[in-house]
């Protein structure tokens, strides 16, 4: 009866953390919308939640903490949606799912350009994805799933890649070549990957952030001929 009563109690009290952490990554993002990334503090989610600043200290350690759980949940929320998008295409067809998943990552972008800012121009210091932050691994989540469509391409043929690749670039790839679970591509090859990357954020981000804003009214567009250029580097045929 005594271990029953235990199981139960620890069970409620998974329960109400559980439900405390939702409730204050829940304020952490409403205050980042509304207010900006320098409104998410420890003192300022508490106030929300009814609880003081040591309060909220029980779940998190401190304005890091915090901001690196906002991280994570909105790379994880990212990430969901780029795999949901990848799935609308066939499993044969890497290329025409790259295409969905860029598509959905525009779309995301400019349906939320305060969680996209936070985590991609990192306005805070806090919000960094450096190996050994909290938010590293669900960063890699999220850019996994564009990265193993690109090493999709590469298997099937055609990527451009440098005859060769300077000595600097070769350490700073490594560790996107650590990601690929012991894919033996070139790091010539990764050197596309990152290339294409640059452009599909650059491609976002500038669109997000207003910086077409004097040429174009429409960037769709100039967006799916980035795409196409995108693909056609990692050697889609469709492309």
């Amino acid at each position: 009866m005594t271990d029953s009563s235990g199981t139960m109690a620890a069970r409620r009290r998974h329960r109400v953390r559980d439900e405390a952490l939702a409730d204050a990554m829940g304020i952490a993002r409403r205050l980042l919308v509304e207010e900006g990334p320098s409104a998410v503090t420890v003192r300022a989610v508490a106030r929300e939640m009814g609880l003081t600043a040591p309060g909220l200290y029980r779940y998190y350690a401190g304005h890091r903490e915090l901001v690196q759980a906002l991280v994570s949940h909105l790379y994880e929320e990212l990430a969901a949606a780029l795999a949901a998008a990848r799935e609308r295409k066939p499993a044969d067809e890497p290329g025409q799912r790259l295409r969905e998943v860029c598509r959905e990552l525009r779309g995301w972008a400019l349906a939320h350009p305060r969680e996209f800012a936070l985590l991609f121009a990192k306005p805070v210091a806090d919000a960094d994805t450096a190996p050994g932050a909290v938010a590293h691994d669900a960063s890699w989540r999220f850019g996994g799933v564009v990265l193993d469509l690109m090493v999709e391409l590469y298997r099937r043929g055609g990527v451009r890649a440098p005859a060769d690749l300077d000595p600097v670039w070769a350490a700073q790839l490594e560790e996107v070549r650590e990601h690929l679970a012991g894919e033996p591509v070139p790091l010539e090859v990764i050197y596309v990957f990152v290339a294409c990357w640059a452009r599909l954020y650059g491609a976002v981000a500038v669109e997000v952030f207003g910086h077409l804003d004097f040429a174009l009214t429409d960037p769709g567009p100039l967006f799916k001929h980035t795409v196409s250029d995108i693909l056609a580097m990692l050697g889609d045929p469709a492309a």
